[in-house]
């Protein structure tokens, strides 16, 4: 069995600024030390996107102090609110494909690839995905054959009935979805994003997301216009894969509830 951790949105701002009321660094803090705590038996860890709340470089300086004390390899995507170059200065050692796009693929187990894809659109909150992007997909799928793929992404390519999040989804899918169309070997979509515990399928490939380390969309199918936010607990996923099934776990890391023996 492989087991890794998804954690996405830290929206990480400099080091003594709050966003909403809260400190993402400390909540991201608290996070790797969970998951130091009770997975450093974890392969990876992937990062979807959203790593810093306005792209400055002060954010992600303190983001990768926070990420080098992960005990397990972390792999970053980069989301809507990120800046390519500020987070390339950062993090030297980041992953690009020939065209400059935080594209890249990984080895996951059980004869597994990861694939991790970048949606940014530079001061845009909604996702692309252009032609140029697509067909890297496209080729790195082709050359896959057969074998089973992951794919990581920070924007949803389908809507999910809360309003405002699906009008800044990712807004034209179609290179994307020209890419994938007839795979049979796409064993997962995970994405961020939404700051939601989302699960189901997709054009019969499972997807999921999960609640932000730092702050919460609210569950509201009604509200339009606006993104309603909630101070729900942050999270963090535990993926468990074996060669016939993949089980996600979300655990809300900062959830104080008593528990007890049965």
């Amino acid at each position: 069995m492989q087991k890794f951790i998804h954690i996405t949105d830290p929206h990480f701002v400099p080091p003594g600024d709050v966003l909403y009321g809260l400190n993402p660094l400390d909540r991201l803090a608290m996070c790797v030390a969970d998951v130091n705590r009770n997975h450093a038996d974890a392969a990876f860890a992937v990062i979807t996107g959203d790593l810093a709340h306005k792209g400055q470089p002060a954010a992600y300086e303190a983001l990768k102090r926070e990420v080098d004390k992960l005990v397990i390899p972390c792999h970053l995507l980069v989301g809507n609110h990120d800046d390519r170059t500020n987070f390339r200065a950062a993090f030297s050692e980041a992953k690009f494909d020939a065209n400059g796009f935080v594209q890249f693929t990984f080895e996951i187990g059980e004869g597994v690839l990861g694939i991790c894809l970048d949606t940014n659109e530079p001061g845009k909150p909604w996702g692309s995905f252009c032609k140029t992007r697509g067909a890297w997909l496209k080729q790195t799928l082709d050359a896959t054959g057969d074998r089973p793929v992951i794919i990581f992404m920070h924007h949803p390519p389908f809507k999910v009935g809360l309003k405002r999040m699906d009008d800044i989804s990712l807004l034209e899918p179609k290179p994307f979805t020209d890419a994938i169309d007839g795979r049979k070997n796409i064993r997962h979509l995970f994405f961020g994003h939404l700051h939601r515990p989302v699960a189901g399928s997709w054009r019969g490939i499972p997807i999921s997301t999960l609640r932000a380390t730092s702050h919460q969309v609210a569950l509201d199918f009604v509200i339009e216009g606006r993104i309603p936010g909630s101070h729900e607990p942050p999270g963090y996923g535990v993926v468990l894969l074996e060669a016939d099934q993949m089980i996600v776990h979300m655990h809300d890391y900062l959830d104080r509830t008593n528990t007890f023996l049965l």
